[in-house]
């Protein structure tokens, strides 16, 4: 079986920095459905398009077409009574648009002189990538997994 619209695709894959150091690869098999889900990045998903298991691919992007470029707006200095008192660079904070409702996860960045910064964009925001992907298998999606638009089961999600 091919690589299609609503076809669940299990693969393992490696991404690296614009001067090829690995930044990320998974240790489990990922499983995604596959069909304009937003379930992994546009451009590896267009590249697997037509794949089978055993086949791979190497796909370079922009940050544009991976984590997007660096919005500075999503870069805040905030007083540090505002957090916990063991607050620790790397820590995630949600916070809820009140207009909205909309959620948005800040990571901070930097604890000096009574403020925190905190950064709202993706840790890999502004870099150029490549990912490499070998894939392992391919099945059609349940219908069920086509409604809810993700994959259920082993390496996917329940419910």
């Amino acid at each position: 079986m091919k690589i299609s619209q609503d076809t669940v695709v299990t693969l393992n894959y490696r991404m690296f920095d614009a001067d090829d150091q690995l930044i990320d690869q998974n240790e489990e098999p990922i499983v995604y459905l596959h069909g304009g889900y937003d379930n992994i990045l546009p451009p590896v998903e267009a590249a697997l398009e037509g794949l089978g298991a055993g086949e791979s691919i190497k796909v370079a992007m922009t940050p544009d077409q991976a984590f997007g470029e660096i919005e500075d707006s999503l870069v805040r200095e905030e007083d540090v009574g505002l957090f916990p008192n063991d607050i620790e660079v790397g820590m995630m904070f949600e916070t809820r648009d009140p207009e909205t409702g909309e959620t948005h996860q800040f990571r901070v960045t930097q604890i000096d002189a009574g403020k925190v910064t905190v950064d709202g964009n993706h840790p890999l925001a502004g870099k150029s990538l490549h990912f490499e992907a070998t894939v392992l298998e391919v099945r059609a999606a349940s219908d069920e997994e086509i409604a809810h638009g993700h994959v259920h089961g082993e390496h996917g999600h329940e419910h």
